[in-house]
């Protein structure tokens, strides 16, 4: 079984597509529609990694990934966007002290297969 993967993205397309990239790639990945059923699914099994959409109603990318890191050191994050709206967002994280880098829309498999592979 490779490693456990949580893909949250609004656009249930892009979070079905990316695991299902994700899964003929050896990995064990999971779309999410929202950041909110991602953390809760994260209790009953944390992930080695969870790559999720910055902009989302509710709970933003960003906020699932402070709450992600704080709950789960070991857990990786990436997050991607399209929007850029997104630099607010990463400023207010910065200023809690929390640091993520953003990958841009449209994200290539390729490309987030070695970023996630770095």
């Amino acid at each position: 079984m490779g490693k456990l993967v949580f893909v949250v993205d609004d656009e249930s397309c892009i979070a079905d597509t990316l695991a299902a990239i994700l899964r003929m790639s050896g990995y064990t990945a999971t779309a999410f529609y929202d950041g909110e059923s991602a953390l809760a699914a994260c209790h009953s099994a944390a992930p080695d990694l969870i790559i999720s959409d910055v902009i989302m109603p509710g709970m933003s990318g960003i906020e699932l990934a402070i709450e992600v890191r704080e709950r789960y050191p070991q857990c990786r994050v990436l997050l991607f966007s399209g929007m850029a709206a997104t630099t607010d967002l990463l400023e207010r994280a910065r200023q809690r002290g929390h640091e993520f880098e953003v990958l841009a829309k449209p994200l290539h498999p390729a490309d987030l297969l070695a970023k996630m592979a770095a």
